[in-house]
C-alpha cells in the first residue's frame, strides 16, 4: 500500500513538474516577444534622437548667437576667443552621442541577454537602470523639444520593459 502511494505521488509529482516546466517555457516565450518589442520600440527611438542630435549643432549655434547678441546688446565686451570658449563648452555639453553610443550598446547587450534563454532577471534589471541613466542625460542635455519629447517616450518604454522584467528570473 505504501510503495503504491509512493509511485502514484512520484507519478504525478512528475507530471506536475512536466506541466510546470512546459508552462514556464510558454511564458518564456511570451515575454520574450513582449521584451523584444519593448528593445524594437527603444531602438525606434534612439534612431529618432540620433536624427534630432545630427540638427543640434546648428540649433545650438544659432541659439548662442542670439543668447550672446543679447547678453552683449551690440556691445563686444567678450573678445572673440573668450566667446568661442563659452560656446565650444556650452556644445560640448549638450553633445549627445556618447549617450546614444551607450544606448545603442545597452540595446545590444538586451538583445544578447533574450537570445540567451537562460536566468536574466537580475542581469536585465540592471542593464535597465543603466537604459534609465543614458535617457535621463539625453534628456538634460536636450536642447531640442522634439529631442526632450523622444527622450521622454524612450523613458516610458525603459520603464514598461522594467516593469516586465520583474517577471524575469
Amino acid at each position: 500500500v505504501v510503495a503504491a502511494r509512493d509511485a502514484a505521488i512520484g507519478a504525478t509529482l512528475n507530471d506536475l513538474l512536466t506541466a510546470l516546466a512546459s508552462a514556464r517555457a510558454e511564458e518564456g516565450a511570451r515575454l520574450e516577444i513582449v521584451l523584444s518589442g519593448h528593445l524594437d520600440a527603444i531602438d525606434d527611438q534612439v534612431k529618432r534622437a540620433s536624427d534630432c542630435a545630427a540638427a543640434q549643432p546648428e540649433a545650438i549655434r544659432g541659439r548662442l548667437r542670439a543668447l550672446f547678441d543679447e547678453l552683449l546688446d551690440g556691445d563686444r565686451m567678450l573678445s572673440e576667443e573668450r566667446l568661442a570658449q563659452e560656446a565650444a563648452l556650452l556644445v560640448g555639453k549638450a553633445d549627445i552621442r556618447e549617450e546614444l553610443d551607450r544606448l545603442r550598446a545597452h540595446l545590444e547587450a538586451a538583445r544578447e541577454l533574450v537570445d540567451d534563454g537562460v536566468a536574466i532577471g537580475r542581469r536585465f534589471d540592471f542593464l535597465c537602470q543603466e537604459f534609465n541613466r543614458e535617457a535621463n542625460t539625453l534628456c538634460s542635455k536636450s536642447a531640442d523639444v522634439e529631442l526632450t519629447r523622444i527622450g521622454l517616450e524612450l523613458k516610458a518604454s525603459i520603464e514598461q520593459m522594467r516593469e516586465q522584467i520583474q517577471n524575469v528570473e
